[in-house]
């Protein structure tokens, strides 16, 4: 039952790609997951014991950082931002007038394909580029940046960014057709009206607080080793989450980590039958919509609880009388790059098939046969879903994202209880509990990287 369990990787959000892994699946079937799991958990337990017996001194050094000048854009940043400005409303128009063909429109393909899966991907090793890239802060400074209105509480942090995440959350996963040109364009100019009114009101604190594409790359990208804004440093992977984020921004990783979760096990064989949908003769979202927002509820709200007791059960274990709510959003920074690697990974087949729709329809943006590009005669291609090497090597590649990302979450997560509790050994024990949650972590991911799809 275990080795039926684990063979595909899976797409939610975008339809065709889907198509691509049914012979992706066959030959990961064949492929030993069973042993690549074994490995990958041991591997993070491995880390464990060699963070626990690591000097801290040598743990704080990997996470040193050197400042330089930095770049300061602001002229460069108000011509990005207004140059993505206009790409938007020409997407949006084409959302409105071009083809009903998801596949074929570059208003779903430009939001899924290049923004949440291969933008949101990069933050993490590009920093922030949506403040660069953000289609409000152009014609924000163009207009003068006018005197804010009103003011935001001084401590809201990302609690709304968690809301909008939770609603963005139950659109693409239990809507019925997210992916819609006409819809998708009328909710993206609709959302860029109601954030350009906030940022008119309250000022820039407003898009910190509320702009969920600021809030997400702002999060991954802390995990970027080089800050090139001004003023700018590089360091270790991760440095940036030590100088200090948003209130909540904990609260945020989490749920990030558990949206990512549920994406992938929501149209796994496991979830519908326990939802009691057979999954080789699927009927479509609009059958399974509450039990899709009842599953992203629990996701978020057991991941949430999951991790006030291991952060509780390491504060009584250190003695420490640290704050239990500072505890908490300090250390579950640390499950970023949980969250950053399973985004990356459970789209990377989606991404390998529709990046190829997306240059199509750049090439084509009417739908009626042009060739800006000179590519024609341009064929989409999933051939590489039929071999078992290149599947093989997709595979592996996308394991080896998730056990790097958790490893990497163990360094990390054991350098910022350095600073919830002075002394290595003290340290360990507060981080002793995290660290059995992220090897069973490991575990569930690489089960999911190959569970098979039945939706």
């Amino acid at each position: 039952m275990i080795r039926l369990m684990l063979s595909m990787m899976a797409l939610s959000l975008i339809p065709g790609a889907g198509w691509a892994h049914t012979s992706e699946g066959g030959f990961v079937l064949l492929l030993p997951t069973e042993v690549y799991r074994g490995a990958g958990v041991a591997v993070v337990t491995l880390t464990v014991l060699a963070v626990f017996a690591l000097p801290h001194r040598l743990v704080r050094g990997l996470f040193t950082w050197r400042p330089f000048a930095g770049l300061r854009g602001e002229n460069l940043a108000e011509i990005t931002s207004l140059t993505s400005l206009a790409l938007m409303i020409f997407a949006i128009w084409i959302g409105f007038t071009g083809s009903r063909d998801p596949l074929s429109n570059i208003m779903p393909l430009s939001f899924y394909t290049l923004g949440w899966i291969a933008l949101v991907s990069l933050s993490g090793v590009l920093g922030n580029v949506w403040g660069w890239l953000n289609p409000w802060t152009g014609l924000y400074r163009v207009a003068g940046s006018p005197r804010p209105l009103l003011r935001l509480p001084a401590d809201l942090g990302l609690w709304p960014a968690v809301a909008m995440l939770v609603g963005f959350g139950a659109y693409i996963l239990a809507g019925v057709a997210p992916e819609d040109p006409d819809r998708l364009a009328m909710i993206v100019a609709i959302y860029w009206a109601v954030i350009m009114m906030g940022l008119v009101l309250f000022g820039p604190a407003f898009l910190r607080s509320f702009e969920l594409g600021h809030a997400i790359m702002a999060s991954y990208g802390a995990l970027a080793a080089v800050r090139i804004g001004a003023p700018g440093g590089i360091g270790g992977p991760g440095w940036r989450i030590l100088e200090g984020m948003p209130r909540a921004a904990g609260l945020f990783a989490l749920t990030l980590l558990a949206m990512g979760s549920f994406d992938g096990l929501n149209e796994t064989f496991w979830w519908l039958g326990r939802i009691g949908v057979n999954p080789l003769e699927f009927p479509g979202r609009s059958a399974v919509i509450f039990e899709t927002l009842f599953g992203l509820a629990a996701s978020v709200l057991g991941l949430w609880a999951v991790f006030a007791v291991t952060v509780w059960l390491g504060l009584a274990l250190a003695g420490q009388r640290a704050h239990f709510a500072l505890a908490f959003d300090r250390l579950a920074l640390g499950v970023l790059p949980i969250a950053l690697v399973y985004h990356a990974a459970h789209y990377l087949t989606a991404f390998l098939v529709n990046i190829q729709y997306t240059i199509a329809a750049i090439s084509d943006p009417f739908n009626r046969g042009a060739d800006l590009l000179g590519i024609d005669p341009f064929r989409v291609t999933t051939g590489f879903f039929n071999n078992i090497d290149t599947v093989r090597v997709i595979w592996l590649t996308q394991a080896v994202l998730i056990v790097g990302g958790h490893v990497w979450s163990i360094v990390l997560s054991h350098r910022i209880a350095l600073d919830l509790a002075p002394g290595g050994r003290r340290a360990g024990l507060l981080t002793l509990p995290l660290s059995v949650f992220m090897i069973a972590y490991t575990f569930l991911g690489l089960w999911l990287l190959a569970a098979p799809r039945g939706a």
